[in-house]
């Protein structure tokens, strides 16, 4: 016979009692058959809350409807759509890093956000971090458009480099990375939130270079936060010099440089110097130098955003075999100029920013890697980057 005491004091101490919870156990299936329903109503009562608890700690790990959360402006019914492991508007005292995983040029934000799971998971940081995935979508987007959904423009001066959007031009697309930062240093929500990764790939690390450049939250109170820039088509370049056509910025041949002793190796071996005007007019108007600024730059100083650029925790993440024209390999004159190869221009634009301007970042080759997010963001030595 049950007992008074036992009845009042059954629930909690079920909780902590495997046995009595382990399916078909000689001890549950006694105790349950026993129960009075009042007391199995009580014993629910106590176990929902906590049922329920566990179900929104769990991440949510695939790019369905279930991950898809919404990220608004200050301005009317404008959003922007993210997947995003955890809820954005829920308090989650367990979060302590965020990881922003920025698409590349076909704003596939789905893959790139299973990509970022998928390090996670291997990463051991599915229970303490909250990833991100932004969408930018642009009017080729129009059929999977949501309504009030901002639209982005994706020529010159585009969402990969602060831009205006086309259906709300008060707002770029680094507005949108910047809201996102707010919401996670939000410590009603976040309390516990200490590190944010901004990254992404080919035309995400374009966002990543320029907005590590440019953003005006960093430093934030409380918040640590660094860039990683993985296998981008081209750079803001600080200054009007390029890479001169020799070393490993010779195009003769560079698709070589990922064989030998050095293949896994960042090289150096390039000079600088001033660009011929007449190859490429524009080259140094932004997004690919200083010149012009315009969007989210507009109203900055070159002065300003060198000084960014120097003092912000930047790592480059470079594909040993990201040596071929493949993947949308920009080859317009503004980019030919930074270099014949997405890795010679990564490790020139390293070598000038690092011992020229004094910046302390860091360059990865990643070793048998080249133009695949997948590779380069669940490889082992890029998982302590990401997750910090």
């Amino acid at each position: 016979m049950v007992t008074t005491d036992f009845t009042d004091s059954f629930p909690r101490w079920n909780l902590w009692n495997p046995w009595f919870n382990r399916p078909g156990s000689a001890i549950s299936t006694r105790v349950a058959e026993a129960l009075p329903l009042r007391l199995l109503a009580s014993y629910l009562s106590h176990m929902t809350p906590l049922l329920l608890l566990a179900q929104l700690a769990a991440p949510c790990t695939s790019a369905t409807t279930a991950c898809e959360r919404w990220v608004t402006y200050d301005i009317s019914a404008a959003r922007s759509m993210v997947y995003a492991s955890y809820p954005l508007d829920s308090a989650n005292p367990r979060i302590t890093r965020a990881l922003v995983m920025v698409h590349g040029a076909g704003r596939n934000a789905d893959h790139y956000f299973e990509t970022a799971m998928a390090a996670a998971f291997l990463a051991g940081a599915l229970d303490n971090t909250i990833v991100i995935a932004p969408r930018y979508i642009t009017r080729a987007d129009s059929a999977t458009t949501h309504p009030n959904e901002v639209v982005w423009v994706s020529t010159a001066n585009n969402w990969r480099s602060g831009g205006l959007s086309s259906t709300n031009p008060e707002l770029t697309s680094f507005d949108f990375l910047d809201r996102m930062v707010r919401l996670l240093a939000d410590k009603k929500t976040f309390p516990n939130l200490a590190k944010v990764v901004v990254a992404g790939h080919s035309a995400g690390g374009q966002v990543a270079t320029r907005y590590a450049m440019a953003n005006k939250l960093d430093p934030l109170p409380g918040i640590t936060m660094s860039y990683v820039v993985a296998n981008p088509s081209s750079y803001a370049w600080p200054v009007a010099e390029r890479p001169l056509p020799v070393g490993n910025a010779d195009p003769v041949g560079a698709d070589k440089e990922a064989l030998g002793e050095n293949g896994e190796k960042v090289n150096g071996n390039f000079q600088y110097g001033p660009f011929d005007a007449t190859k490429a007019p524009n080259f140094n108007r932004w997004p690919a130098g200083l010149d012009s600024l315009a969007g989210y730059t507009a109203g900055m100083s070159p002065d300003q955003l060198r000084k960014n650029l120097v003092s912000r925790t930047t790592t480059y993440l470079l594909g040993q075999v990201d040596v071929l024209p493949l993947g949308g390999f920009d080859s317009s004159p503004n980019a030919m100029a930074q270099g014949p190869t997405r890795r010679a221009r990564g490790e020139a634009f390293f070598k000038y920013v690092t011992e020229t301007l004094g910046a302390k970042h860091k360059a990865i080759i990643v070793s048998e890697c080249g133009h695949n997010d997948r590779c380069v963001y669940t490889t082992d030595v890029v998982l302590p980057v990401i997750f910090p």
